[in-house]
């Protein structure tokens, strides 16, 4: 990375992703952002499931898992789920405001895709994951 300013490039991210989360939270009905909309996904697709879990295998902290599980609580989105046999084992679970709330911001997600990423094709979109989901990975080993 010799010729490349590892400053500006990190920059360049850094505003980009602080524009897209802007542009996301002015456009999108519900007053919730990306993170509770992924913790929405993951719910409805593999199930209640800890918080603890949820934050590791999303990468928040619990503290952070907490706030957003709160939140989403609050506005009926989600709710704790109890085993009867142990009080103390709380699953956090979608409802069906969270599934309502989660298939809009699917649909809307799609709009939003179209215009932030106008500029590249599918294939440079595939990359741009896959590459920072490899740069992500190579900070957790």
């Amino acid at each position: 990375m010799e010729n490349t300013d590892v400053f500006k490039l990190i920059h360049a991210v850094e505003l980009f992703t602080n524009e897209a989360i802007i542009r996301w939270t002015k456009a999108f009905s519900y007053n919730i952002g990306i993170s509770p909309v992924i913790i929405l996904g993951e719910l409805k697709q593999h199930g209640p499931q800890k918080q603890t879990i949820l934050a590791n295998k999303l990468g928040y902290t619990p503290g952070a898992m907490t706030n957003i599980a709160g939140r989403l609580i609050a506005q009926g989105m989600a709710k704790r789920k109890y085993n009867e046999n142990d009080r103390r084992h709380v699953l956090l679970e979608i409802t069906d405001k969270g599934l309502d709330v989660l298939k809009e911001a699917q649909q809307h997600g799609n709009a939003f895709r179209a215009e932030l990423f106008q500029l590249l094709d599918e294939e440079e979109i595939r990359q741009l994951l896959r590459i920072y989901e490899k740069l992500l990975k190579n900070f957790k080993e």
